[in-house]
Order: structure tokens, then C-alpha cells, then sequence
């Protein structure tokens, strides 16, 4: 599966992409926002993940966010959305991305996207999302997506961190999200 933004190229990962996902999760600013990588990240970490997410397929879609430019397609983070056993199986939207390129819009970019092929092609009635409280950046990405944040705080177990963190929830359905983008066309 592939796909193509204004800005954008997302596709599956692929065994040399290990070096950049290790490059972008490596950095603690960015894994410490995750519920499940290692810290410290290492290279092994990134080929098994990378691994797991094709073996995974389809039940799982997971795709690397690649900015394109005048010299090729540059790895810069990841989304993805599959069922979480540990969050009653919801099925969750998840994404990072690379600290040198937050603040550019490159989640919403990449989360308008995915949705649209979670909502049209999968035909999912909803998706989840979360984010830590000390991670309020994740949630602005998220609102503008169109999620809706949920009266509910949860604890969930954060392995960079070692400890649960309190985590804020959200949710879109196909039916919010599809007059969101009515609106947005408007």
C-alpha cells in the first residue's frame, strides 16, 4: 500500500529503512511519547519492528511517513492503526514523528490520509487515539484530525519510561469524520 500527499510519500517499511526508524525512535524525546519501544532504542529494536509490522499485514497497517523532495523520498516518522489487546481492542491510530519535523504539519498530513483509507477502504466505524498529559502537542494533531477527546484519563504502562502514565483518549467515527471533511472541502 502506498500513498501520496501534497507533501508526503507513505509506504510500508522495508529492512533498510532500519537505520532511520532507528535514528528517529533512538531519540528519547520522541520514544518517551511511546507506549511500547525500549530505552535506549537500539538498531535491533528497529529491524524486529519493521519485521513484526509485515508480518502483522494486513490486520495491522502500519507505514512509514516519507517528505518528499528534490532528492528522493525522506524518512521523517511513522503511522499506522491496528487493534491494541491491552485497550479493550479498540482499533488505534498511532503515529511519531522524527524531532527535527515537528511543528510542520507532517502528522495531520499523513493522519488525513490514513483516515481516509481507514474510513473508505477498511470501512471502520471508529478509531481511537491517545496521548500522555505531558505530551499536549500529540493532541492538538489529534484534534485536528477531528477527534473528539473523551471524559477519561487512563493509566497505561509507558516502557521508555517505566511506569504508567497517565494518558488522554479520543475518538472518531466514520460519521465524524466524514463531515469533517465535508467541512474542510467547504
Amino acid at each position: 500500500m502506498f500513498m501520496v500527499t501534497e507533501r508526503l510519500f507513505l509506504r510500508p517499511l522495508w529492512p533498510e529503512d532500519a537505520k532511520t526508524v532507528h535514528e528517529g525512535l533512538a531519540n528519547p524525546a520522541v520514544h518517551r511519547n511511546l507506549a511500547s519501544t525500549r530505552s535506549p532504542f537500539p538498531l535491533e529494536d528497529a529491524e524486529q519492528k519493521i519485521a513484526a509490522d509485515w508480518a502483522a499485514w494486513p490486520q495491522k497497517i502500519s507505514l512509514g511517513i516519507f517528505l518528499r523532495t528534490d532528492t528522493g523520498p525522506h524518512h521523517v516518522g511513522h503511522i499506522g492503526f491496528g487493534k491494541r489487546p491491552d485497550r479493550d481492542r479498540a482499533i488505534e491510530l498511532g503515529y511519531w514523528i522524527a524531532e527535527p519535523y515537528w511543528g510542520r504539519g507532517i502528522a495531520v498530513e499523513a493522519g488525513r490520509a490514513v483516515l481516509e483509507h481507514a474510513f473508505t477502504a477498511w470501512r471502520l466505524p471508529t478509531l481511537s487515539a491517545g496521548h500522555y498529559t505531558d505530551n499536549p502537542n500529540s493532541g492538538r494533531v489529534l484534534q485536528k484530525l477531528g477527534f473528539r477527546k473523551l471524559p477519561i484519563l487512563r493509566r497505561y504502562f509507558s516502557i521508555p519510561r517505566g511506569e504508567d502514565v497517565i494518558c488522554v483518549e479520543y475518538l472518531l467515527t466514520r460519521d465524524e469524520w466524514a463531515g469533517e471533511r465535508m467541512a474542510l472541502a467547504a
